[in-house]
């Protein structure tokens, strides 16, 4: 997809002398934001957006010929493509690879979606590259239009450019959104494909049932070129049959991981969440395929039948050191991931479809079982949620209902009251619009719990935006995601008392309510719903993530 530039959107910020700062890379990178308003408009050209992909690659410099060079994994998927990624890239990087990964959302910084040996792109790199292919796009724009590429367009071609230029010896990629027609997907030779989990997400764009979704998933295969999958839900595996069979691709069907024999000792995950064990055993397939097909001559494939059009059963086999270290090794933040902070513990994890929340919820269970095993006194647990676009927050509040919750806190994605988000603009959405799905939220969430809901609702920092009556129940609304951590942990967190930030007046009937937080030994927060909500946490809970 593409934009036309608008006149009254940031002029070009370098000079013939060298490069601008960062900050300034990134400022105008985010003028090519495509809101929801605008991405209405270009759903119907969608069919296009390979064509005009490869324009914009060639103006930027680069020919898709040259992405053959980089001996590409791509992988799709609704769920667990970026924990996969994640998998198969450290195995090979630990097998003694140089590395490229690309993945989407950041977090908290862009650099995190463009990262060589596992680190993300350093803000030097990344602002050299940046102007590199921002001035050539910027050059040919009028010629063309006044065309240029939407952010995540641009972000697809500035990472083949940063992997050819910094000579990794494979990249792993992954798809934004669906497959077919993604950015990603002017990928024309990769060596190997993945799919993980397929689930209901992105209706607008995919379509509304699973066999549409699986048909743009499986838009990624290409001829002769090996595929995995794990097993999917029902009405989607005849559609990635029939797709491979149109392409003439070999799909393969990944075995359970208790299948894999390492040393007959279980294989040891570091992402947390039986979830994680389909996408480990995808990505076990994957670099396997990857390493055999490195050691063939050049531009060679290996010959695979089709057994009459049907999926094949991959064959389970022992993993190297190296493939069960990577595994152990693999960090892949803000999915079930649990970070201590004193007598606070966050489990964060970006869950944001039906399947995944329940998932999210079944590994927060346990953990949080774990972890209370070794409390030295009561222990009091909180819900920090929110969801973005038109997902289906009631259905995921009930899933989250049996985690026994002493407090549910909503806010919206937005960082700091009074600041600049461009996820405002992102999600098409005011920041009170934002606290008003909030306060829906938190009746949803009243009434899975069969509390009284009289319509009283309470915004709980005083003089911030328009005053709401009071609430007597156990949910709160703050207006941003700083506000809520500093309520819930009530000073008990060093990372955020040491911030140099006004802590909010908080109403005193409001304060009254944490005497249950002052009085436990230990305090667990579950952060879930949206990889925004969980992302702008990170930038507090993580200040490193932010340097």
């Amino acid at each position: 997809m593409f934009y036309r530039h608008s006149p009254r959107l940031r002029s070009v910020i370098y000079n013939k002398n060298g490069y601008k700062t960062t900050p300034d890379a990134i400022a105008t990178l985010n003028t090519l934001q495509v809101y929801v308003a605008a991405l209405k408009e270009l759903r119907s050209k969608c069919h296009l957006q390979l064509k005009t992909m490869r324009g914009f690659l060639e103006r930027a410099g680069l020919t898709v010929d040259e992405l053959d060079r980089l001996n590409i994994i791509h992988v799709t998927g609704t769920k667990g493509k970026g924990s996969t990624c994640a998998f198969t890239e450290q195995i090979l990087r630990n097998c003694g690879f140089r590395t490229g990964f690309f993945s989407s959302p950041h977090l908290v910084q862009v650099t995190e979606r463009i990262r060589i040996n596992g680190q993300p792109t350093g803000k030097e790199l990344f602002t050299k590259y940046f102007w590199q292919i921002y001035r050539r796009l910027d050059e040919t724009k009028d010629a063309n239009g006044g065309t240029m590429p939407t952010y995540f367009g641009i972000l697809t071609i500035l990472a083949f450019h940063i992997f050819l230029q910094e000579k990794v010896d494979l990249a792993v990629i992954e798809v934004g959104i669906g497959g077919a027609y993604d950015n990603t997907n002017i990928i024309r030779r990769p060596w190997v494909c993945g799919i993980s989990f397929l689930d209901i997400d992105h209706t607008d764009i995919l379509g509304d049932t699973i066999e549409k979704i699986a048909w743009h998933k499986a838009g990624i295969f290409k001829p002769g070129v090996p595929a995995f999958t794990i097993r999917q839900p029902e009405g989607a595996m005849p559609v990635l049959e029939q797709r491979a069979k149109e392409i003439g691709c070999p799909l393969w069907m990944c075995p359970q991981l208790e299948d894999y024999q390492a040393e007959c000792k279980p294989l040891h995950l570091g992402l947390a969440g039986q979830h994680q064990r389909s996408n480990a055993s995808l990505a076990l397939q994957l670099s396997h395929t990857w390493l055999q097909m490195r050691g063939l001559p050049d531009n060679s494939l290996p010959y695979i039948t089709f057994n009459n059009g049907r999926m094949l059963q991959a064959t389970a086999f022992t993993p190297s050191p190296m493939m069960v270290k990577g595994l152990a090794d693999t960090e892949w933040p803000g999915r079930s991931q649990t970070l201590k902070r004193g007598a606070v513990t966050y489990f964060l994890d970006g869950a944001h479809t039906l399947h995944s929340i329940q998932a999210c919820a079944q590994w927060f269970r346990e953990t949080a079982a774990e972890h209370e095993r070794n409390a030295s006194g009561p222990v009091a647990r909180v819900l920090l949620f929110n969801v973005t676009g038109e997902r289906d927050a009631a259905a995921f509040l009930k899933l989250l209902v049996p985690c026994h919750f002493d407090f549910a806190v909503f806010c919206p994605c937005v960082a700091e009251v009074g600041t600049s988000n461009i996820q405002e603009k992102k999600f098409d959405m005011s920041v009170e619009e934002m606290l008003s799905r909030c306060l829906d939220n938190e009746r949803i969430w009243r009434l899975h719990n069969h509390q009284d809901d009289n319509g009283d609702n309470l915004l709980l920092i005083e003089d911030s935006l328009p005053r709401l009556p009071e609430n007597r129940g156990d949910t709160l609304v703050f207006p941003c995601i700083f506000s809520a951590l500093q309520w819930i942990t009530h000073g008990r967190n060093s990372v955020l008392s040491d911030q140099a930030k006004t802590t909010l007046p908080v109403k005193p009937s409001v304060a009254a309510k944490a005497a249950s937080l002052r009085e436990a030994s230990d305090i667990q927060v579950l952060i879930t719903g949206s990889l925004y909500l969980v992302g702008g946490a990170l930038k507090y809970l993580d200040p490193a993530s932010s340097k």
